[in-house]
């Protein structure tokens, strides 16, 4: 996955790549540097 550290952060769903099930994806940054990152799977 590719993150845009420029933007400070971002809270966003999105697809496995293997089992194609939803992910919520968060994740902060500071001068370039990631520094927080989470990744969850939804409920269905």
């Amino acid at each position: 996955m590719l993150l845009d550290l420029s933007s400070g952060g971002q809270e966003y769903v999105e697809d496995c790549e293997v089992c194609c099930n939803p992910i919520s994806i968060s994740f902060q940054a500071e001068d370039g540097n990631i520094t927080s990152f989470s990744a969850e799977p939804l409920q269905q």
